[in-house]
């Protein structure tokens, strides 16, 4: 378990998060011209494979990326192997290409495509961008945040941090139009060690996270527990050695069209991925349960 980049890749989001502003700066890409859906990528099958590869070149990594819900824009962070110093990227689809700038901020985009989420802020889209960022309120001052995604219902689900090698994941939902007390989640999703970067289904019928767990592949594993009937969640059900590895594995987003699954295989630096697979890949988990 490397700890140091546990901790570090906390305080790195933090440090990110706190800039004020959204301003944008073209990047001269050294790649060929990128056009049609998934930054012109050609979709994987049910067998999962890096995303972009060579994008950006050898001397980066991608991480963390997230599409708005009109797959026409993609914010990720970018970060550079010999100085560590990471930046955040957009991809934009404009005039039937991709075209990437370097902004200063960047987070889960909701399913209706109006905030944009990171840590315990928030941005509203404007007419020409987003809005400087604002405190999601004192309900959430307190913890610290590395990923919160929203559910089409407006209910947030987040990991609290720690630096010993705890964490926890929160839910809180929106009931009559005012929001809850953050609440944990029970047993069958905070066990273990390292839970962290939750998802959250649009419908809300399943929750991706990553945690360290016995009977694991190695270090942190993707989990995922299904909404049952009576509305709890069901038991972590892993994603088994198609998707973890003997490494530190996590991160795990659907993309907003419900097709692609994105997650970091081996996370820690330099040698991480961002990788990509058919959602249906659920599916066949939900049968575990």
């Amino acid at each position: 378990m490397n700890i140091n980049f546990k901790v570090n890749s906390v305080i790195a989001i933090i440090l990110l998060s706190s800039i004020t502003g959204f301003a944008q700066k073209s990047v001269n890409n050294d790649y060929p011209v990128l056009k049609g859906p998934y930054i012109g990528q050609k979709p994987p099958g049910l067998t999962p494979k890096i995303f972009a590869p060579g994008i950006p070149s050898k001397e980066y990594r991608d991480w963390g990326g997230y599409f708005s819900p009109d797959m026409k824009e993609y914010y990720v962070t970018r970060r550079h192997h010999k100085t560590g110093k990471s930046t955040k990227i957009v991809f934009k689809y404009e005039n039937g290409r991709w075209h990437e700038s370097v902004v200063d901020w960047g987070g889960f985009v909701s399913t209706d495509g109006k905030v944009m989420y990171s840590r315990n802020q928030y941005r509203e889209r404007t007419g020409d961008g987003w809005s400087e960022p604002k405190s999601l309120g004192p309900l959430f001052e307190d913890f610290r945040i590395m990923r919160l995604t929203a559910s089409a219902k407006g209910t947030y689900v987040f990991d609290e941090v720690g630096t010993n090698g705890d964490g926890m994941l929160r839910y809180s939902r929106l009931i009559n139009g005012k929001r809850e007390t953050p609440k944990p989640f029970n047993k069958e999703i905070n066990t273990g060690k390292w839970t962290a970067h939750p998802f959250i289904a649009p419908d809300e019928s399943y929750i991706i996270w990553d945690s360290e767990r016995d009977g694991g592949y190695g270090d942190s594993d993707m989990y995922i527990s299904f909404r049952q009937p009576d509305g709890s969640w069901g038991a972590a059900v892993n994603f088994g050695e198609k998707i973890n590895t003997e490494g530190e594995d996590g991160g795990g987003y659907v993309t907003p069209d419900g097709k692609y699954l994105f997650y970091c295989r081996r996370c820690t630096p330099p040698n991480y991925e961002i990788m990509w697979v058919d959602a249906k890949f659920i599916d066949t988990l939900r049968a575990k349960q």
